[in-house]
Formats: C-alpha cells, structure tokens, sequence
C-alpha cells in the first residue's frame, strides 16, 4: 500500500529530537510519498536538508505562507522566484511540484488583507508561468480566497485545496477551480463537521495530508501530528466511503500524482 501525505512539514523544529525516527514510523506505514511545502525564506535551507536525507521520498514546493505576508513581502516574493529558477536551471534534476503554501489568512492578523491577496494572485500567476499547481492555505477567508481563485480561474489552474475546513457549498466551488480537497485530521474531530457531507464528495476529488506537526487526528488531537498518523485519516474515511483502507489509499494516491505529475 502506498501513502502520499501531500502536505507535512518534515523540516519543521518540531522534529529536530527524531526527525529520522519520525520518517521511518510513516515508512513503515506506507507513507512514501511526503509533500512539503514552504512558508518563508527562513525555512529554506532546512527543507533543502530534508530533500537531500529523504531524496527517493520527499517533494519540495517553494512560495510564500500568507501568515508570513509582511513589510518584507516584496523580498520573500523575490526569494521565492530566485530559488524557483535556480531550480529550473539545475542539472541535478531537482525541482519544485508546486507553488504553496499560498493563500490568505485572517485568523491571526487581518491587517494585511490586501497585501495577502496580492502576494496569493502574484504567486499563482508564478504558477500557471511555470505550469505548476498550487496549494492553498485558507484560514477564516473562503471568500477572500474564491474572490481570487474567480480572478484567475483558467484551465491552467489546478491544485490542492488543504486542511480543507468548509461546508459543503466550498467543497462544490473549491472543485470548480480545479481543486482537490486537502483531508487530514480535522475529519476525524467530533466538531469537525467535513464527515458529515464528504461522502457526498466523490474520492477523485481527494487527497489525503497530515499538516504535522500541526492538527494530529483523533486520538492524537492536542500532541504533535506527524506523517505516520495519516493511517488514522485513512481509517476515517473508510468509515465515511464505506471503501477498503487499501482502495482510498490508491485513488488519493492518484489524485496526488494528478496534481503534482510525479
């Protein structure tokens, strides 16, 4: 059975006391397949290093998280342009599978509203330039959010909608902007609410992730999350598509080579 947990953050200093024994717990539960997105330029030379420990397992993204949209916004943007071409231009074959996480987020700090929406509509412009998928982060602002996705809604806009959090009305628009549905451990949550209408949802439109070290599933909610729990996503929804663990496996498997091409 093979696993993709299409977003974790495996460079995170959560893991610095057992990052090595964390990946082989999620190995060994037939987690081969890590995603791993960015947030800003400090965390760059760390997911560089978690790339060239893991190289057979773990696929980088580059761009810039919306909480991280600050004064400097304009230099980080930079940053993650620079390293996009470094990438492109290299002859060991390194690459990025995906602009993210990008979005807009007004849980913390809605005092950069507009910028946040800038910096999401300028790096899915980077996207669609490179013919990359994107991966959205969305906190308190699915408004804001499809505001933007309707500006740039083309048929070279594409990706993974995760820690999807909405209603069932979100789901339907998220997937007509060409989104998959990002599910982790929030659908295990008794107040979760996406358990109720998902299987109303058809599994091509989803993808499994952990987003650990943050939201670990039931039993694990309130400790650090981490790429083995996902196990415990899979067993949720095989309650919720009444389908084998094996199967969901496999069609989120293919989902995820979908969005990323690898």
């Amino acid at each position: 059975m093979i696993v993709t947990d299409t977003h974790t953050h495996i460079y995170s200093e959560a893991f610095d006391e057992d990052q090595d024994e964390m990946m082989q717990r999620a190995i060994r539960n037939g987690v081969t397949r890590f995603f791993v997105p960015a947030i800003d330029s400090t965390y760059t030379k760390a997911m560089y290093a978690v790339e060239e420990k893991y190289p057979e397992y773990v696929f980088l993204m580059t761009g810039l998280h919306p909480t991280h949209v600050k004064e400097s916004y304009k230099e980080e943007l930079a940053h993650v342009e620079k390293e996009l071409e470094s990438r492109l231009s290299n002859k060991e074959g390194k690459k990025f599978y995906a602009i993210g996480e990008i979005g807009i987020d007004l849980y913390w700090d809605k005092s950069f509203l507009t910028e946040q929406q800038e910096v999401f509509r300028y790096q899915i412009q980077l996207a669609k330039k490179h013919k990359l998928p994107i991966v959205i982060h969305c906190r308190e602002a699915f408004e804001e959010v499809f505001e933007v996705l309707e500006l740039e809604k083309s048929d070279d806009l594409f990706g993974i909608f995760h820690c999807f959090t909405g209603t069932l009305e979100d789901a339907r628009r998220a997937i007509e902007y060409n989104m998959k549905l990002g599910i982790g451990g929030v659908v295990t949550f008794k107040n979760g609410k996406i358990d109720t209408f998902l299987n109303q949802i058809s599994l091509d439109h989803i993808v499994l992730e952990t987003d650990a070290p943050y939201l670990a599933p039931t039993p694990y909610r309130g400790k650090r999350n981490e790429s083995s729990y996902i196990i415990n996503v899979l067993e949720k929804l095989q309650s919720i598509y009444e389908k084998p663990v094996i199967e969901i496996a496999e069609i989120t498997t293919k989902n995820s080579k979908d969005v990323f091409g690898v």
